[in-house]
């Protein structure tokens, strides 16, 4: 018995037991290999065992075994031989308009043949309204065009169009969910360019899911891409969006295509915007500006005008700044409003601006230029719907909320720009010659700037015919225009041959 149990010698020497334990099993690399795979039909989340909830997008029942068969690709034919990129002709892929000015600003030029576009945005934003007009200023131009609706019917359309005036004879309307019946009206139709409103609703017959699950958006767009890309066929496919704003369906939808559009805008208010997320024709910090109105959407090339409220008399708490969409400068009036607090807590209510921008304002102004608001609510907003992001819209912000609590007006014909830091200095900004080239042109006669770096305080120099005032920081912006807690030195002289009237307005 003792001798049984011993280790034995084996061939290399080693010892081991001389009876293996029955419970001990080895795993091999095929068996970890060969686990199954459970992949949500919604999202596409994977997990090694089944559950009923999916742990991404927390729907119930989707989760279902996915195969996944290993074989080996072998070389096969080719469609065309590889050439030198240098003889590679581009004459076919040159962009032309789309008879939207704004849309083409946006792409890089306009759309070129074979590209894959995605347009994405909220419900009602006027996404199918833009598009319709797009459909028919290309029809206008002699090319046919194809629109394809998977979200309303033929006539629904055909209202649409009577009321936008995109009514023409090179203008194809099909009402389509199947992907075999649009790839059928492509081949019959074969135009120049393709509309699908929506992806969402196109479905593939010979694929499992739902009409707007992973699997049936991944295999409709990579089949209209595909497409696309054979035939020359500039294609614009319309996306859903999630309640947070991001494009519905896989992330492999925004790598399919081309060029990914975000249409935006506030529904109480008619300006539209489109931004380019991802271009490989062109900019991706491009906006382009549209008015929805009820009988269309109509480009706007010059938007200044939307967001500023010329009023005839100066007017407390108002300050005008310069915010960069994409690379067109557009001007937005700021508006503030200081009254008594009425509770314990102050409120700080914006709107068009950043909330906790705003609250680190009224804050720099409350420490570093000594303006008691700790027992007053301020109110902040911009004019027509305006959004200003950028730190740029500091200085104007801060000028507007110090106008109102002083109850004195800034001047009309003065324009601000900077950031603000929370040390109370004043940081420059980029694009500042572009910005005010844009105040000048629209008639302001003053700015107010970061001071250069080597310059005076209070320095003046001219720029476009416009009086550019560089401050250090938010006090001298204050003081220059006579809106800091104690009574303002005077800084400035007169400009030379205009002695009646002092720079910025000042007596």
């Amino acid at each position: 018995m003792v001798a049984d149990s011993c280790p034995q010698v084996n061939r290399n020497g080693s010892a081991e037991l001389s009876e293996r334990s029955p419970t001990v099993w080895g795993m091999s690399k095929a068996s970890s290999r060969s686990r199954p795979a459970y992949r949500c039909s919604e999202c596409g989340w994977e997990t090694a065992k089944w559950v009923g909830r999916c742990g991404e997008c927390q729907a119930w029942g989707s989760v279902a075994e996915a195969g996944a068969p290993v074989g080996r690709t072998v070389a096969g034919p080719v469609s065309s031989p590889a050439i030198p990129i240098g003889q590679v002709p581009v004459e076919d892929s040159r962009s032309r308009t789309s008879g939207v000015a704004e849309l083409d600003r946006v792409l890089g030029g306009g759309l070129v043949p074979g590209a894959a576009v995605l347009l994405a945005g909220e419900p009602g934003v006027g996404k199918s309204t833009l598009l319709l007009e797009v459909a028919a200023q290309t029809a206008r131009s002699g090319q046919r065009t194809l629109y394809v609706t998977g979200e309303e019917s033929a006539a629904q359309v055909r209202l649409r169009a009577d009321r936008c005036r995109g009514v023409h004879h090179d203008l194809f309307l099909a009402a389509e969910t199947d992907l075999g019946a649009v790839l059928s009206h492509i081949n019959e139709v074969r135009p120049q360019l393709l509309v699908v409103d929506s992806v969402q609703t196109i479905s593939a017959g010979d694929v499992e899911g739902v009409p707007g699950g992973v699997t049936q958006v991944k295999e409709v767009a990579a089949a209209l891409v595909r497409v696309a890309k054979s035939t020359g066929i500039a294609t614009i496919m319309v996306g859903h969006v999630t309640k947070d704003g991001t494009i519905a369906g896989p992330r492999v939808l925004e790598h399919l295509v081309d060029v990914v559009l975000h249409f935006e805008g506030e529904r109480s208010s008619r300006l539209r915007m489109v931004r380019a997320v991802k271009n490989r024709y062109g900019p991706v910090d491009e906006v382009g500006c549209f008015d929805l109105a009820s009988d269309g959407i109509v480009a706007v090339t010059d938007p200044t005008g939307l967001f500023i409220a010329r009023h005839h008399e100066p007017v407390p708490g108002t300050c005008i700044g310069v915010t960069i969409e994409g690379r067109r400068p557009i001007l937005a009036e700021v508006q503030a409003l200081v009254t008594t607090a009425t509770s314990e807590r102050p409120r700080r209510t914006t709107s068009g601006l950043d909330s906790a921008r705003m609250a680190m304002i009224v804050a720099v102004l409350q420490q570093r230029a000594r303006i008691g608001l700790a027992n007053r609510d301020v109110f902040a907003s911009t004019v027509g719907g305006a959004r200003i992001q950028e730190p740029a819209g500091d200085l104007a912000t801060a000028l507007a909320i110090a106008s109102a609590w002083k109850d004195q007006a800034v001047p009309t014909d003065v324009v601000a720009i900077g950031e603000l830091g929370l040390a109370g200095e004043l940081r420059r900004v980029r694009d500042l010659p572009q910005r005010l080239a844009e105040a000048a042109r629209l008639g302001f006669r003053s700015a107010i700037v970061p001071l250069e770096p080597g310059a005076q305080a209070g320095s003046i120099r001219e720029v476009d015919g416009m009086q550019v005032v560089g401050a250090p920081h938010i006090e001298g912006a204050l003081r220059v225009l006579d809106l800091a807690r104690e009574e303002a030195v005077p800084i400035f002289t007169a400009r030379p041959g205009q002695p009646g009237r002092p720079p910025l307005g000042l007596v």
